[in-house]
């Protein structure tokens, strides 16, 4: 008899404990979705940082050309088709929350969502200005290139000058 009813509380606390184990409170079910949320930031972050390392590949490539006795207008144009459609897709990248105040391993700064009408200026200055240099390109007039190589750096510089953490 005195094993009854020893073993009822036992057992009785052995159920408790595994149906604690298997409920969950608030903050259990806020976790996994905070983690899904970090994981997505951490994701686009990751597709805006590879967008920019193609950007800076291909106007690598670009200056790579004028620096040759003889360019390669077809590079020119073709790496300037890739910076225009990699800027297109530059508003995409950019949710609220995803900034260096976010603690993520990233330079945009706030100033994208503080001024978002100057930043979608100034990635569709981008588009516009990588679109004519590879209508440049496609002249053959190499003076029209350099001129618009400029034009893009310049529009590069403009944005990093405003939306972007300068680490040095």
């Amino acid at each position: 008899m005195l094993s009854n009813r020893l073993s009822r509380p036992v057992l009785a606390f052995a159920m408790i404990g595994a149906l604690a184990a298997c409920g969950e409170t608030a903050d259990d079910a806020a976790a996994p979705e905070a983690v899904e949320v970090a994981s997505e930031d951490a994701s686009i972050i990751e597709v805006r940082q590879n967008n920019f390392e193609e950007i800076g590949d291909a106007f690598k490539a670009i200056r790579g050309q004028l620096e040759a006795e003889a360019p390669d207008l077809g590079v020119i144009e073709a790496s300037a088709n890739t910076i225009n459609a990699n800027a297109q897709e530059i508003p995409n990248h950019f949710p609220e929350g995803t900034g260096v105040d976010s603690g993520a391993d990233t330079e945009a700064l706030e100033s994208i969502w503080e001024k978002p009408e100057e930043f979608a200026a100034a990635a569709q200055k981008l588009v516009d200005t990588s679109a004519a240099l590879a209508a440049a390109a496609g002249t053959g007039d190499i003076a029209a290139v350099g001129e618009g190589v400029k034009n893009m750096g310049g529009s590069c510089k403009a944005c990093h000058d405003n939306f972007r953490l300068d680490k040095d």
